[in-house]
């Protein structure tokens, strides 16, 4: 569990019982002309309190223990009265053990967003039915922030919040609004269908390893850190190959890339050119950030 985690290993500063979430939100609109900016103001206060607010879990975090996570959103397009086009960036980090580090899990931009909302309306959710689109997105990505933490913590721990992910994609399935279709490519329906699909178990081992095996041990052992998140590139290269062009490694390197640079470069010669070789050939947009490696 992640909360018996951070307990163990002295996150815990106090044990005030607090939400699941500590989420910082800003929406933009440097594409509107005019925009009346009290509505966006008041729309990222609703929207701040309703990631911060609502309980996501069914489990007790202290105020230490909050994710750290951001939503910048991109206001596009005025659609109509009270509705609009616009893209959001949502990213999410967990603490490295024994450090003042934060390493990213999670790096996404979703440009699928259709947001109504009208000034001082109030968001409510429901698990088993559509109230609206922005909160169906808001609390999508929620549980996709949720569920990478705990995979990061225990194999696979976030099961049951990809599961309430990908029950909000099949109640917003027939929305006339895009990202919600697997008749699509590479949106909300194919994020969450990689992260339950067992074809990618070995990615999601992966994650676990990278950070629990990997990053929390190198204050300790520096070297066995290494060669743990080495380990996790092998898994998801087995799995790359069986699964190519999966949004799955799109997930993982988008996170990852800065800093796999700064760990490796400092490694030794040979793990340089094993992480380097593993890394460029799943991640081969970022093939020339791999390269500092060398050069450090």
């Amino acid at each position: 569990m992640r909360k018996l985690f951070l307990i163990l290993y002295s996150f815990v500063s106090t044990f005030a019982s607090a939400q699941e979430l500590n989420c910082s939100v800003q929406v933009i609109t440097p594409q509107l002309q005019n925009a009346e900016r009290t509505i966006f103001d008041n729309m990222q206060k609703t929207i701040t309190e309703f990631m911060n607010n609502r309980k996501w879990t069914s489990d007790t975090y202290s105020q230490s223990e909050r994710i750290e996570c951001s939503f910048l959103i991109t206001i596009t397009k005025e659609l109509g009265a009270d509705k609009y086009q616009a893209q959001a960036t949502i990213q999410s980090n967990r603490p490295v053990f024994n450090s003042g580090y934060n390493s990213t899990l999670f790096n996404w931009v979703d440009k699928d967003w259709t947001i109504e909302y009208a000034q001082y309306q109030t968001l409510d959710f429901n698990e088993n039915a559509v109230t609206s689109e922005l909160s169906s997105l808001l609390a999508y990505y929620a549980y996709i922030v949720i569920g990478l933490d705990y995979d990061s913590f225990s194999p696979k721990g976030g099961t049951p919040y990809f599961a309430k992910a990908q029950n909000i994609v099949n109640l917003n399935s027939n929305a006339v609004t895009k990202g919600w279709k697997g008749t699509e490519l590479r949106n909300k329906y194919w994020l969450v269908e990689n992260l339950m699909n067992t074809k990618y178990d070995n990615g999601r081992t992966a994650i676990y390893k990278y950070h629990r095996d990997g990053m929390d041990k190198m204050y300790e052992d520096i070297e066995n850190g290494r060669k743990s998140i080495l380990t996790a590139f092998s898994l998801l290269d087995k799995m790359n190959q069986d699964n190519p062009n999966s949004m799955f490694i799109q997930l993982f390197f988008t996170a990852k890339v800065d800093e796999i640079v700064n760990i490796f470069s400092q490694a030794p010669p040979i793990e340089k050119t094993q992480a380097i070789n593993l890394v460029s050939k799943m991640d081969v947009a970022n093939s020339s950030k791999y390269q500092k490696i060398l050069k450090q």
